[in-house]
């Protein structure tokens, strides 16, 4: 009654189109559906509750029980403590982890466009401050600060059981990305070679679209300026093009 993978975020980052695509797979079951939230705000049901919700793959109609792999999606567990990763840990030490990082600009600025359809208005009716102080607040920036969470996820799980994604990746190659993923999950991914191209790259909870104005860009530049040059190193990757370049304004995967 565990869990075999868990997918922790980003945040805006495609997760919703990787369990809509995940979720076609034959041996992937959600028995909860994609977001449970029990680690970042639901704790107090119990991790028995939890854990009840991942029936054995026997108990899964049609199931063939040596293949099925069950798990979840919910980006906030990106940002959980490290006291929540170490009783996961315990629970499951051998769970299938994965993380997709998007620009963090390009991360905030569709976040923020979203929390405008919350507040009940339309992008050009909230003001400049209203998207700054958006970017500031405490919660989108941890969202953004993905070294740091890829650092408080390693300090407990080991690093090869947490596969780091890019959007950007997944975005040009998602038969490619699905292919790694699959892997790293333990299923057969070659179940996405008969799926047309256009299939996989059917948008799935596309936000509202809208450029970002260059006074806020220059904003999350110097606000991610830093993070990104330290995720970098910690990647060992280049990502010096996420503030230098113009952000995409709604890829097709959301």
């Amino acid at each position: 009654m565990r869990p075999d993978f868990i997918g922790i975020g980003a945040q805006k980052s495609g997760t919703t189109w990787i369990y809509e695509t995940l979720s076609s797979h034959p041996d992937i079951r959600f028995p909860a559906g994609k977001e449970i939230h029990f680690w970042d705000a639901r704790r107090d049901m119990g991790v028995n509750w939890w854990l009840s919700l991942f029936r054995p793959a026997a108990e899964v109609p049609n199931a063939h029980a040596i293949s099925i792999r069950t798990g979840e999606i919910t980006p906030a567990y990106a940002i959980i403590s490290v006291d929540a990763i170490r009783e996961l840990y315990s629970l499951c030490p051998d769970l299938r982890l994965f993380y997709v990082l998007r620009n963090p600009i390009e991360r905030a600025w569709s976040a923020a466009r979203m929390a405008v359809l919350r507040a009940e208005m339309t992008v050009d009716e909230a003001s400049e401050q209203w998207f700054l102080d958006h970017f500031r607040s405490a919660g989108s920036r941890r969202r953004g600060a993905y070294a740091e969470a890829i650092l408080r996820w390693r300090s407990i799980f080991p690093a090869e059981q947490l596969m780091i994604g890019l959007f950007e990746e997944m975005v040009a190659e998602p038969r490619a990305f699905l292919s790694q993923l699959c892997k790293h999950i333990g299923v057969d991914g070659r179940f996405y070679d008969a799926i047309p191209d256009e299939t996989l790259r059917r948008p799935v909870f596309q936000g509202p679209s809208a450029p970002l104005p260059s006074r806020l860009r220059h904003a999350l530049v110097d606000q991610y300026g830093d993070s990104v040059t330290a995720l970098g190193r910690l990647l060992e990757t280049d990502l010096s093009h996420w503030l230098t370049e113009s952000p995409i304004d709604e890829p097709n995967l959301t």
